[in-house]
């Protein structure tokens, strides 16, 4: 950039008040996510002491993204996103009041907690394409990468903020008689969170809407599908991301597996390996929002790849506190990396009539193999040691990349010049 017109910094997008807006209310909702995915593994650990309920805990969580957000990039297309939005949160907000009680009531049971992940996870999924087709609405294209670096750290970076606000409160598990534990109060942190995400997606002013051909939700979606498959670069680039999201980004089920059996300690260290990956992907998306050179940024596609199959390599294999928290930094750097690049490049491939419907069916595939991977590796951990299992799995992904690195499309957007047909 040569003039001062073009110049962008690391925050350049928030002076958009809708953005900002926006940006704000994910910020305090990916917290409560993360913070959740954290007490909730923990919790369901503590009362069954299965790493396949844990697992079956988190596929409920994820397996909307294929049920819910098809229908959600329909509706993203037909009406207002930002109504979508506001309904998504209040949404949240209630389930988590509501599992707050049940908990403090100490009426808790595993069936709660798996029906209850399926009801948040429905809400975040259907927030997912309304949110990512609404950002090139409300910021400039010369600011897209910038505008999905920090909406993307929203989903990645809190990692870090979610499982830090409520470590401390990990500390004291036990209810031993007492009125309030600490994961009583974890849970009202995560519904207070989730009312300033209302409160904030309800300042949101714009209108914004896609364009549909017919009334049929059926003929809707088809047309979303058939666009992402004859479209040879977005049909490749949700390829190699739901490949990325089912071989490197599956692993949250077996996080107490990890802290318990492998690192000896407790639901504290849960937080703490989050917390890892959370730094890693703040880094990244730091990073990426002050990147503007697209040649610099196809080379980082190629680079946080390879990052996210090597770090799960380490993890998996690592019986050391330090070693496995450095993997995990490590992971949640090139996980946020390539995904923020990945979703920066469906949104500017995209035409906005049919973009919600685009990152429905972006979002299905991806969400569908995390959900999948999680109950399959949870369901490991109870029989094996599913340490070799993420190892083989990140190596798997490192093989796939190296073997796909002269494809056509892949070819061009590592060299920063990503073809649109």
């Amino acid at each position: 950039m040569t003039t001062s017109d073009n110049k962008i910094n690391y925050f350049s997008s928030l002076r958009y008040p809708d953005f900002l807006k926006m940006w704000l209310a994910g910020l305090f909702a990916g917290s409560s996510h993360w913070a959740l995915i954290v007490i909730r593994g923990w919790v369901v650990y503590q009362i069954s002491d299965s790493s396949t309920l844990v697992g079956l805990v988190t596929f409920s969580a994820m397996i909307p993204m294929i049920l819910i957000t098809p229908f959600i990039g329909y509706l993203a297309d037909k009406f207002q996103r930002r109504r979508i939005l506001q309904s998504m949160f209040l949404i949240n907000f209630i389930h988590n009041f509501g599992l707050g009680i049940l908990y403090f009531m100490d009426f808790i049971l595993p069936w709660h907690l798996i029906v209850l992940a399926f009801v948040q996870g429905s809400a975040r999924a259907a927030r997912m394409p309304s949110g990512q087709s609404l950002v090139p609405n409300i910021v400039p294209k010369k600011n897209l990468l910038n505008a999905v670096a920090l909406d993307m750290s929203t989903v990645h970076a809190t990692r870090l903020l979610g499982p830090l606000t409520v470590a401390p409160l990990l500390a004291f598990v036990g209810r031993n008689g007492e009125s309030v534990t600490g994961i009583d109060i974890a849970f009202f942190v995560c519904t207070g969170f989730y009312a300033l995400s209302l409160f904030f997606s309800l300042m949101i002013k714009n209108t914004s809407t896609g364009k549909i051909n017919s009334e049929s939700f059926i003929q809707g979606f088809t047309e979303g599908i058939k666009y992402v498959h004859k479209t040879k670069p977005i049909f490749i680039v949700t390829a190699i991301t739901t490949l990325h999201c089912m071989f490197t980004m599956s692993f949250e089920s077996v996080l107490p597996f990890f802290s318990v059996n492998k690192l000896g300690s407790e639901g504290l260290v849960v937080s703490f390996l989050m917390m890892s990956v959370g730094i890693g992907a703040l880094i990244a998306s730091i990073f990426l929002a002050g990147l503007f050179d697209d040649k610099l940024k196809g080379r980082m596609f190629y680079i946080f790849a390879i990052i996210s199959g090597i770090a799960p390599i380490f993890f998996g294999l690592s019986s050391s506190l330090i070693i496995s928290l450095i993997a995990a930094l490590f992971m949640g750097l090139g996980q946020a990396g390539f995904m923020i690049i990945s979703h920066t490049l469906i949104q500017t491939l995209s035409p906005n009539h049919i973009r919600g419907r685009i990152a429905g069916v972006y979002a299905m595939y991806l969400g569908g193999s995390m959900a999948l991977f999680n109950f399959l590796n949870g369901l490991y951990a109870d029989f094996f040691d599913p340490g070799y299992s993420i190892a083989i799995q990140g190596l798997i992904f490192v093989l796939i990349i190296i073997l796909t690195r002269k494809n056509e499309i892949l070819s061009s957007i590592y060299s920063g010049k990503p073809k649109s047909k």
